[in-house]
């Protein structure tokens, strides 16, 4: 399904995209981040906790991770303080490097078993499928960050795949 060098190139994608649009949230006020514009977790700040949260939910399963502390409903407010949040990113997205480079073709071609909070039920599922899921989780909610940045006047530059990372892996 997916190869040791995917998981390697989107986890740089993360880290990038996740630069970009932490750097254009700084530029915000907190009010202007935390305001709530309708979007699905409602403003830049709760978009940006639930991302870390989902990513923290993943890797305790991928790689032994802390799980987060409280469900996901509540997510989007598990940091409230933007500067908190943005160090603890930059800390998970080193973390999620690492983790990339030490994935291999077998871990990959394994099963994961979980209880499933959100399905109420124990799950198996290959790891591949579920780390394309973990990173499509990513992009989905920073797609959603990046429009209600970019209606705030924000610009965080490109953000397709070819264009952001290098052909390196």
């Amino acid at each position: 399904m997916i190869t040791p060098a995917y998981v390697r190139m989107m986890a740089a994608y993360n880290v990038e995209m996740n630069r970009r649009l932490y750097a254009a949230a700084a530029n915000l006020t907190d009010d202007a981040r935390k305001a709530d514009h309708g979007a699905f977790w409602g403003s830049i700040h709760r978009t940006l906790a639930h991302i870390y949260w989902g990513d923290s939910q993943w890797m305790s399963r991928f790689d032994g991770w802390e799980r987060p502390t409280v469900p996901i409903k509540q997510s989007g407010d598990m940091i409230a303080d933007f500067a908190v949040l943005r160090t603890t990113r930059v800390d998970a997205d080193a973390r999620i490097e690492a983790w990339a480079r030490r994935v291999d073709d077998a871990w990959l071609a394994a099963d994961l078993v979980w209880f499933s909070g959100a399905a109420q039920r124990e799950i198996r599922a290959p790891k591949g499928k579920l780390v394309t899921h973990f990173f499509n989780h990513q992009t989905h909610h920073r797609g959603q960050a990046h429009a209600l940045l970019t209606a705030q006047g924000q610009d965080t530059g490109d953000t397709d795949l070819f264009l952001v990372v290098p052909e390196t892996y």
